[in-house]
């Protein structure tokens, strides 16, 4: 089998069902955020100290979860392969949030506002938190011209705050200076 069909050179792509959309279509772009956002993971997970098994079974998990999210948001519902795909659900997101409390409470006090950084890999899930948020205001652009999942967008929005946490978890498990936002002296103009 050949990585490359050729379907997509005019510029649209198929959805789970066989249904064409152009690869700008707020569909594709939602689920092309959250594709986006399993890479940083992935590379995130490549940076980890070997004694993190936790957290990188965590993030694992996590990216097994976002396959099964750019395929329920890949999938309209009342299509012909709905039923082949399983969307997230209220259990995906508790989850996170049990997550994110132990993270959390296992991590520094926060005390002001953090910089990303630090550790790289306290860093490369720093920048997974911004990527995520971009995949969330993709999927809230698609939800207003078309029906989307509610809870996926509820675990976009849980699995950011994840990221941070665990960022924030992780610098201080490998004794790195987590860096804070330092105000810059008002303008001597304003």
């Amino acid at each position: 089998m050949k990585l490359y069909t050729r379907t997509g050179d005019a510029g649209e792509t198929g959805l789970y069902g066989g249904e064409r959309l152009g690869k700008d279509h707020p569909r594709v772009r939602a689920y092309g955020e959250v594709d986006e956002a399993n890479s940083q993971i992935g590379f995130v997970r490549s940076l980890l100290p070997e004694a993190l098994e936790d957290l990188d079974a965590h993030l694992a998990a996590i990216q097994n979860a976002l396959f099964d999210l750019g395929a329920d948001l890949a999938t309209r519902f009342g299509g012909p392969h709905e039923a082949k795909v399983r969307r997230m659900g209220e259990d995906d997101t508790a989850l996170l949030e049990a997550w994110t409390d132990r993270y959390t409470e296992e991590g520094p006090p926060f005390t002001g506002f953090v910089l990303p950084g630090g550790h790289p890999a306290a860093a490369a899930l720093q920048v997974a938190r911004a990527v995520v948020r971009r995949a969330e205001r993709a999927v809230v652009a698609l939800a207003r011209v078309e029906d989307v999942n509610p809870e996926a967008l509820r675990y976009l929005n849980r699995l950011s705050d994840l990221l941070f946490a665990m960022a924030r978890w992780l610098n201080a498990r490998e004794g790195v200076s987590e860096p804070l936002w330092q105000p810059r002296p008002s303008s001597p103009n304003s």
